[in-house]
């Protein structure tokens, strides 16, 4: 576990925050799906790590005589965008005009993202080619829609100085061409203290919001930016204690945005829901909508995309962490790496304000 930031402790000077009660009563639907109807408005750019997610899908029916695991019987196969670029996916499935950064290796599985990105090799825009380093591959075996085991290939070490500026160069170029950046790290070598530096001074001299979705060993990398989505582990590393209970994930909400001088922290907690933290020092819960619960695989991707979109186009972090909430609580009912469509995503609000 990193070592936990220095500044104010919260826990011993807490006082009610404001709008700490649900959102749920203050919620205008009305509202919420016209801001959905005008994510076709949105313009986000996503640097990050990005991946293939390979699925095998099959069935068990015995266990293996040379050691005591089980036999899938393979019945398919499927390839699907992971990491970074699911959240250019997940974008591009809202509505909304996304372009997208990262790292590919010359080979077979960097060339089977670029065409799930539908990104040809001479176009491939912020995608760089690096002859060092291999394709982010996960590769997850799944019997009866429940995962079996899961197998990576990766590196972790970061990205070479000439990427970073290759990055950052296409980054410089698009910033006038976007209204939102997202920052999905994996901690695969994409997002470096560099590369966040300079991607902050960028964004400030255009106003462009910056949203995370962290690693918890990176939160130094993040000073500064917008808004962060970590999820509560996370935020309770990051901060270097345990919430109890809902006033304490506040506490932890308020500490960790204090520390890294953002403007907001949106804490997911799963079937708790998620927990918004913003500068004013308001606190929000927006309880879990999620019926069923089958894969939360991606889940975070789908978050911090609908909230980067919603922001684009103008609605608040509260409106954006909304909808994100409830993005999120379609997508966990479906199994494996999936994106929510913008007509899926107006149909749970109808539904919701029923």
């Amino acid at each position: 576990m990193p070592p936990a930031f220095s500044g104010t402790d919260l826990r011993s000077n807490r006082k009610n925050p404001k709008g700490s009660a649900s959102t749920a009563s203050a919620i205008d639907w009305r509202n919420l799906e016209r801001w959905v109807q005008r994510f076709s408005q949105g313009k986000v750019l996503v640097v990050g790590d990005l991946m293939l997610d390979h699925y095998i899908w099959g069935t068990v029916s015995r266990i293996s005589p040379e050691a005591p695991v089980p036999v899938v019987h393979v019945e398919k196969e499927s390839l699907c965008l992971g990491g970074a670029a699911n959240v250019y996916h997940n974008l591009r499935s809202l509505g909304g005009h996304a372009e997208i950064c990262g790292i590919v290796g010359p080979d077979e599985n960097g060339r089977a993202l670029l065409d799930q990105l539908g990104i040809g090799r001479r176009g491939r825009g912020g995608v760089v080619v690096d002859s060092n380093r291999p394709t982010t591959r996960k590769t997850r075996v799944l019997a009866h829609s429940q995962q079996v085991v899961r197998y990576d290939v990766e590196q972790r070490e970061e990205i070479s100085r000439s990427a970073t500026r290759r990055i950052l160069k296409f980054i410089e170029g698009r910033l006038s061409q976007i209204s939102c950046l997202v920052v999905s790290d994996y901690a695969k070598g994409v997002i470096t203290a560099p590369l966040m530096a300079e991607l902050g001074r960028l964004a400030q001299k255009k106003s462009i919001p910056i949203v995370v979705d962290p690693k918890v060993e990176h939160l130094p990398f993040y000073a500064g930016v917008t808004i962060i989505t970590p999820n509560h582990g996370e935020a309770e590393r990051g901060v270097g204690f345990s919430a109890r209970d809902r006033g304490s994930i506040h506490d932890v909400g308020h500490l960790l945005r204090q520390k890294l001088g953002c403007e907001a922290v949106l804490i997911t907690q799963g079937e708790q829901g998620m927990s918004l933290c913003e500068s004013n020092g308001s606190s929000w819960h927006i309880p879990a909508v999620a019926r069923e619960v089958y894969d939360v695989t991606g889940a975070g991707d789908t978050v911090v995309s609908t909230l980067a979109l919603a922001m684009s186009v103008g609605a608040s972090m509260r409106d954006g962490a909304v909808l994100a909430n409830h993005a999120a609580g379609i997508v966990v009912g479906m199994v494996g790496t999936a994106c929510v469509t913008q007509a899926q995503l107006k149909e749970a609000l109808r539904n919701a304000s029923r």
